[in-house]
């Protein structure tokens, strides 16, 4: 150890200094700017209202799958949102495009590393819906935002109820707005998920019916090695290797139902 002479005056400074540099909180990642080219994910909410203008409605989620209460923005700001944990509330925009209803819904998630009773909020999902309900490939018409990939490769997946697609390269931040465990060590890619109602055709087309879409973003190594048993792998119905494909056979089996023969 080395011994020397100094002043009271520039021991009390270095120390000082030294605990300056202690309680020095770590910085936040960088959310000024969407993780990807869907340009809403990972916007904080007043960016959001910069470009889009105060939503026309304020929904809450219920206990329930999908129920929700909805109020006016003045409403909610001035009484209920006091009353939930912040980021329960989505902000809601409604447009009439081509005779059909879209309904754009922006979920939040707070940054809780900033200790504020209202923390900053970053959207972590939209929910779009049409009504009535419209096909696949009328989407990208109505939806400036979605932008299907259309190489053969990119990943696909489907149930009887949803399809989810994959597009371009994973974010390295993009993990600040999932909830999965260990998600600082997972890729998080942009993903598209499109549901119907009332079920999607064994014969997939851009034909078929889709309700309801999210753009999210998931993480494509949690589905093949954990949801293999819910995704199943499909060619991306976007593709031109898709659309050129003859349809299949009818199955004879099931192409009509035999009459009996009775005897006069």
């Amino acid at each position: 150890m080395f011994r020397y002479r100094t002043n009271s005056k520039i021991i009390l400074f270095s120390i000082a200094l030294s605990l300056t540099f202690l309680e020095l909180p770590t910085p936040s990642p960088s959310l000024a700017k969407p993780y990807f080219e869907d340009g809403f994910l990972g916007l904080k909410q007043t960016e959001l209202h910069t470009q889009l203008g105060m939503p026309m409605a304020v929904r809450s989620r219920k206990a329930a799958l999908r129920v929700f209460s909805y109020y006016t923005y003045q409403d909610w700001e001035k009484y209920f949102s006091n009353l939930v944990a912040p980021g329960n509330g989505e902000d809601v925009y409604t447009y009439n495009r081509d005779g059909t209803q879209v309904r754009y819904s922006f979920a939040y998630t707070p940054d809780l590393n900033e200790r504020k009773n209202t923390p900053t909020l970053y959207v972590k999902r939209v929910e779009i819906e049409f009504t009535p309900a419209v096909t696949l490939a009328e989407i990208p018409d109505l939806i400036s935002e979605f932008s299907p990939p259309t190489e053969s490769t990119a990943s696909a997946f489907r149930s009887n109820l949803w399809l989810l697609i994959f597009k371009g390269k994973p974010s390295k931040e993009a993990f600040f707005i999932s909830k999965e465990q260990g998600r600082e060590s997972l890729p998080w890619t942009l993903a598209y998920q499109m549901f119907a109602i009332n079920g999607l055709p064994e014969h997939l087309t851009l034909e078929a019916k889709i309700d309801r879409m999210e753009i999210t973003t998931q993480s494509l190594q949690i589905v093949k090695n954990g949801q293999r048993l819910t995704h199943e792998p499909i060619l991306n119905p976007f593709s031109k290797e898709v659309a050129n494909q003859p349809p299949p056979e009818p199955d004879q089996k099931n192409k009509s139902i035999p009459k009996p023969q009775y005897e006069d």
